[in-house]
């Protein structure tokens, strides 16, 4: 798959999901095919089950993606779509293409990968969103064919051992991964063993791929993780897949007034201070920000690379 993608699109960077990375800025965004993992619940499963070439019709080079990005005025590049470690050489040259260019680089991966490699992969990475896809070895055995732990071990390494952003999404499957305690259980050990200033994202589940006979995530569901979160402490916690604009907000963890209100993708109003800190208390805000001047929108915009 080197040199080859399944598209490019130009996104919000609010659809990794990544909502403390320049919220508002655009990305530019791609992957290949395949995958590490064999989840029965793939919300992408047409590309990471791939195993086509047609898939994979869009040729570009590690040069090409970068000027494409500059082009676009992307402040950043995302590996997505199938998990990046399966590409992982390709993703590397494309960020060091991107960074001789002051374009950030975003990986959006389950985070099941070994230790070596897994530092040599995050060492090209400005910014991660990691799937963490339960908080039982049950369900990534029998769902995903992996384990929980080497996920886990992903997570403590980028909080605690890199500069890479870090930002978390937990899909919520109806009678899978979605008790109260299972949630707590997982909240509680993010806030303990990665902190409370790490953003976590509940998504919705539509029924797809090998789970078609369960039902979509209620949103209620989220709501209530969302609380199950924000009482094991956590800051920063979203919901996603659905129309909730106060769980797609950024509020300040002090204060509680609103910092980034969003509806959907398109943010209605942003009052951070160029430094990230709260107007109203003066909290930092856990995030990489900057001088707000506008935000790129809710639209994603393919874009076409047909250059070596």
């Amino acid at each position: 798959t080197y040199g080859r993608s399944s598209g490019f699109c130009i996104d919000p960077i609010e659809k990794k999901p990544l909502n403390h990375f320049y919220p508002g800025s655009s990305i530019l965004s791609f992957g290949t095919a395949g995958c590490n993992l064999a989840c029965k619940f793939c919300q992408n499963w047409d590309i990471s089950k791939s195993r086509n070439m047609d898939r994979l019709m869009d040729e570009a080079s590690p040069a090409a993606i970068a000027e494409a990005a500059a082009q676009a005025g992307a402040k950043s590049v995302a590996f997505t779509y199938n998990d990046p470690v399966i590409f992982a050489e390709y993703a590397m040259d494309v960020a060091d293409a991107c960074h001789a260019r002051d374009i950030n680089t975003v990986a959006v991966t389950a985070g099941y990968i070994h230790d070596a490699p897994r530092r040599e992969f995050f060492a090209k990475m400005d910014a991660a969103n990691v799937d963490l896809k339960a908080f039982t070895d049950e369900f990534y055995f029998k769902l995903c064919g992996a384990h929980l732990q080497p996920v886990l071990d992903t997570l403590v390494y980028l909080q605690h051992e890199t500069k890479v952003w870090l930002e978390i999404t937990t899909l919520l499957i109806p009678g899978k991964n979605d008790s109260d305690q299972e949630l707590q259980a997982a909240t509680r050990w993010i806030a303990r063993e990665l902190g409370p200033d790490v953003p976590l994202h509940f998504s919705a589940f539509h029924p797809d791929h090998k789970m078609v006979d369960i039902a979509a995530t209620p949103p209620a569901t989220l709501t209530r993780a969302r609380q199950i979160a924000i009482d094991a402490g956590l800051h920063y916690v979203y919901t996603g897949n659905v129309h909730d604009e106060r769980g797609g907000s950024t509020w300040c963890p002090s204060c509680k007034a609103p910092l980034v209100l969003r509806d959907w993708y398109r943010i209605d109003d942003y009052r951070l201070r160029p430094d990230g800190c709260c107007p109203d208390c003066g909290t930092p805000v856990a995030g990489r920000f900057e001088n707000f001047k506008g935000a790129f929108g809710p639209r994603r915009i393919p874009i076409a690379i047909h250059r070596p």
